[in-house]
């Protein structure tokens, strides 16, 4: 898989005390339980407001916590200086998810990472270890600047 200075990176910030999350991570109250090469797996319990208008988990929670997972996956096994972005995120809704329903589990796996671009899946399991959604995802991949 080559190296693994994304992985090294993402160890850090949970080591310096970001164990419950950083950035959008922190203001949904996502968790990290697993940071490997090429997988990641995160954790988050539903919260009001994170219903839509049925009363059930919105979409979009769902949504970023497969393109966190995913993403950060392919974090994992980039070299030093290198960075990603999605270009694409594909998301399927197995099952609606009950706000009282307890905590989602989300692991993200590489698929294919190349040069240029990069492909990962995703699952999400409700606390009953239900499918209840799942995605794919393809980054474009910056390589670490070349300084001279």
């Amino acid at each position: 898989m080559g190296t693994t200075a994304g992985l090294a990176q993402l160890r850090e910030l949970l080591d310096m005390g970001m164990a419950k999350g950083y950035g959008i991570g922190a203001l949904l109250g996502m968790t990290a339980e697993s940071l490997e090469p090429g997988r990641v797996v995160f954790a988050l319990t539903p919260r009001t407001d994170f219903s839509n208008p049925l009363g059930i988990v919105h979409g979009g929670i769902m949504s970023t916590l497969l393109d966190s997972a995913m993403g950060c996956a392919v974090h994992t096994a980039l070299p030093d200086g290198a960075a990603y972005t999605t270009l694409e995120l594909s998301v399927n809704f197995v099952r609606p998810v009950p706000l009282e329903g307890g905590r989602l589990v989300c692991e993200g796996t590489t698929v294919h990472v190349g040069r240029k671009l990069a492909t990962a899946e995703g699952r999400v399991l409700n606390e009953s270890g239900k499918l209840v959604a799942h995605g794919t995802t393809t980054c474009m991949v910056f390589p670490p600047a070349t300084r001279e």
